[in-house]
């Protein structure tokens, strides 16, 4: 297709003698679908640029922040002017005070919130609230839902329904993850066998309520119903990850989106703009044990930083204009319906899936419904779906079991665009 990325090979082979692997964070490496990893120069709108001044529509968003799309010049505003003020100060402003209203006011099942500086750090600081509020150890997740990098987090299951903690990453002690349940998602019966028989030790279940990082997996309404009732009726803490579908399925995230109220939520970058941030909160009862009000122990001298605050304030004002998200919904069923399209008329077995502006294509002739359903999808046909995207301009996450998004920026002609492009790519294959 003419497109050129020596300039990337370049980079990326010096960028590998100066850092694992040559990235800072594992996907970006290109692993799960070959070839060198392209390196980005500037963004604007839903357009990403990279070194080599080849422009490509951009479904990754940073996954998923940039609701707005890249570049917005209403956040921009905000974080040159923030800055001009300076950059951190470890005290107390008045633009947390304005975000946080805007997000207890957007999420009425949280009574308060603290900010914090990455989805990881709101997600392993609410479960510790959660285990401080209750007196008890261990949690549920779902294999399959990544919720950061804490030690007890990065944990598997085995071949059982439910497998007690088996770290799944080296230098993650055992006994880091001994308390951790984890279970298929979507799977409600599996769920009540192990609460009806642990409940007295369970502090919380944490679980992405629309999976996006096994692709995106849309939870059965029964299964989120069934949640809330276990967790309701056993005293036990339940959180909503939010930090990928918050105010990105809905302005009120997957709660809003499904009708199922949780007793604590986990939010991450989108708060910020795309700014490295994240916040957790709840009922009043539960954040009551944080410090300098509890004895459950959390700080953080970035924490409410100026700058992610105002790219915030900036960000959820555009969000919460009327109308905004009958917009997004539209332009992505514009993409669902073309990308069935596409795979339909060049005969390639796929499984569509959305929730909101968050979605995923899966090369599978089966029903995805949890993380076993979505391993059988054949990854070397995404790998080369993903190559036949990038050479045409479209920007798709290097990984079949990663979800992708659209913005407000992103429009019909770019849908076009990109229907073009992946009935091309299909057809390769």
């Amino acid at each position: 297709m003419g497109i050129s990325w020596r300039r990337s090979k370049r980079l990326f082979e010096k960028a590998q003698t100066l850092m694992p692997g040559g990235v800072n964070s594992p996907v970006r490496a290109f692993k799960a679908v070959g070839g060198t990893p392209v390196f980005i120069q500037r963004a604007k709108g839903a357009n990403i640029y990279d070194v080599e001044g080849n422009v490509y529509i951009d479904y990754v968003l940073s996954w998923g922040p940039m609701v707005v799309g890249h570049a917005h010049p209403k956040v921009v505003a905000a974080i040159k002017d923030a800055a001009e003020w300076g950059t951190s100060f470890g005290a107390p402003t008045i633009r947390e005070i304005e975000l946080a209203e805007m997000v207890l006011k957007a999420y009425p099942s949280m009574d308060k919130v603290r900010m914090v500086n990455s989805g990881t750090e709101a997600t392993m600081s609410a479960i510790r609230a959660a285990r401080g509020f209750t007196g008890r150890d261990k949690i549920i997740k779902c294999d399959g839902c990544y919720h950061g990098h804490a030690d007890g987090l990065l944990v598997k299951a085995g071949s059982g329904a439910a497998t007690l903690g088996v770290p799944d990453s080296a230098g993650v002690p055992a006994s880091c993850a001994v308390n951790t349940i984890t279970l298929p998602y979507n799977d409600a019966d599996a769920l009540e066998r192990v609460i009806s028989k642990e409940w007295r030790n369970i502090a919380c279940v944490i679980i992405e309520p629309v999976a996006g990082n096994m692709g995106c997996v849309v939870p059965k309404k029964k299964y989120l119903q069934a949640l809330k009732s276990l967790t309701s009726k056993h005293g036990i803490v339940l959180i909503f990850d939010e930090v990928m579908t918050g105010f990105r399925v809905a302005y009120g995230g997957a709660q809003e989106y499904f009708g199922i109220k949780p007793d604590m939520t986990c939010l991450g970058k989108v708060i910020g703009g795309g700014l490295p941030v994240g916040a957790y909160g709840g009922r009043a009862e539960i954040m009551d044990n944080i410090a300098p009000v509890g004895p459950v122990y959390q700080a953080g001298t970035l924490s409410g930083n100026p700058l992610a605050m105002a790219a915030g304030i900036a960000t959820l004002k555009i969000l919460s204009r009327k109308g905004t998200y009958g917009r997004l919904e539209k332009r992505a069923s514009e993409l669902e319906e073309a990308l069935r399209d596409a795979a339909r008329t060049a005969g390639v077995a796929t499984k569509f899936y959305r929730a909101g502006t968050m979605f995923c294509t899966y090369f599978n002739d089966k029903e995805v419904v949890d993380f076993q359903s979505a391993a059988r999808s054949d990854t070397k046909k995404f790998a080369r779906f993903f190559a036949g995207m990038l050479k045409r301009g479209i920007y798709i996450a290097p990984s079949q079991f990663e979800s992708g998004f659209i913005s407000l920026a992103h429009t019909s002609g770019d849908v076009d665009r990109t229907a073009e492009a992946a009935y091309d790519s299909l057809r390769e294959l």
